[in-house]
């Protein structure tokens, strides 16, 4: 299939697929590696280019699986009129529900023969993760969330501070087509503004990596998704986590959750706190970078998530004894935890 010569020149080695969910959509993914599954998912304004960094080392150990959220990137972008109905009535825009996308991506991976698997997921793509965790949990093995806390805990919690750091989640919520016409007029200042003005600024990033990102955001529809994306988790996505939580449904595999020291949700939030509210088993860190950890800390990311994924005794062990002593783990490093 026809693919952009970023990609490929992001991911050499890694092959391009496009597989159908329901509703037609196609989901577009970057695989590569063997061993078990692990699926990486990214966040706003981003694409799977994110994991561009990492994918190479995953991918000795794993057959990863990189792939682009429903509403971002290659993949399909559903059109969702706000009137649903005559006389109208309001939009759930239940067709970018986390539960929606994160029905996607159960289906492309059974579609490549993963029944089970484990998730790496930062920013949006967590928040598909955690409903992907919580509606399927015999599929996700292990649960590795960057930078978020979750959902609702982050609305019911807004500051000033956080709401003027995180301007964008409640613009991209206001109603169609304002702020799609806004991202439209220029998508490539939306990336570089929205990106740049994080801690590191633009440095971290590859530019072939953030010419993707300015790629895809100019596709038609993209500004349409990912708006609807945020329209979702300020509506319906908070009904389906009230609703897990007055029903007592909790996650229940290990889940390592992961920050930048020097991001927003490190400032506003406590992220171990809040996650163990709602999972059993939660382990994690501030990492030394702000909130694109997969391309300003990939050295670190994967000193963390190689042990977790892989099960390594020592890294087990010290989670084991931070967990009874009610202590933010810090896990040994790759090079301390292989054999």
């Amino acid at each position: 299939m026809p693919t952009s010569e970023g990609l490929d020149a992001l991911f050499p080695g890694f092959q391009h697929l496009s597989l159908p969910t329901a509703d037609g959509v196609r989901i577009h993914l970057t695989m590569g590696g063997t061993g078990p599954a692990l699926l990486l998912l990214h966040g706003h304004p981003q694409t799977r280019a994110i994991w561009h960094k990492v994918a190479p080392a995953l991918a000795e150990r794993f057959t990863v699986v990189a792939a682009d959220l429903r509403g971002y990137g290659d993949s399909s972008k559903p059109e969702v009129p706000e009137a649903l109905q005559s006389p109208p009535v309001p939009n759930d825009h239940a067709a970018y529900s986390k539960r929606t996308m994160a029905a996607d991506m159960l289906s492309v991976m059974r579609q490549l023969g993963h029944e089970r698997f484990d998730v790496l997921a930062h920013d949006r793509g967590g928040r598909v993760a955690h409903r992907l965790a919580m509606d399927a949990p015999s599929a996700v093995r292990r649960l590795a969330l960057l930078d978020i806390a979750p959902t609702l805990d982050m609305y019911e919690g807004t500051t000033v501070e956080f709401a003027r750091a995180y301007w964008h989640w409640f613009f991209l919520i206001q109603p169609a087509p304002l702020p799609e016409r806004l991202i439209e007029a220029d998508p490539g200042a939306y990336v570089r503004d929205v990106m740049g003005r994080r801690s590191a600024g633009l440095a971290p990033f590859d530019p072939r990596a953030l010419a993707e990102y300015k790629r895809c955001l100019a596709l038609p529809g993209t500004a349409h998704g990912l708006c609807e994306d945020y329209r979702a988790s300020a509506g319906i996505d908070l009904e389906h986590d009230r609703a897990d939580r007055e029903a007592g449904r909790r996650l229940t595999m290990p889940l390592l959750a992961l920050w930048g020291r020097e991001g927003v949700v490190h400032r506003c939030f406590e992220p171990l706190t809040l996650w163990r509210r709602i999972a059993d088993d939660v382990r994690g860190e501030a990492l030394p970078c702000g909130h694109y950890i997969p391309e300003e800390a990939p050295e670190q990311l994967l000193d963390r998530v190689l042990p977790f994924f892989t099960g390594d005794a020592v890294a087990a062990d010290g989670a084991a004894d931070a967990r009874a002593a009610g202590a933010d783990i810090d896990v040994p490093s790759r090079k301390e935890s292989q054999p």
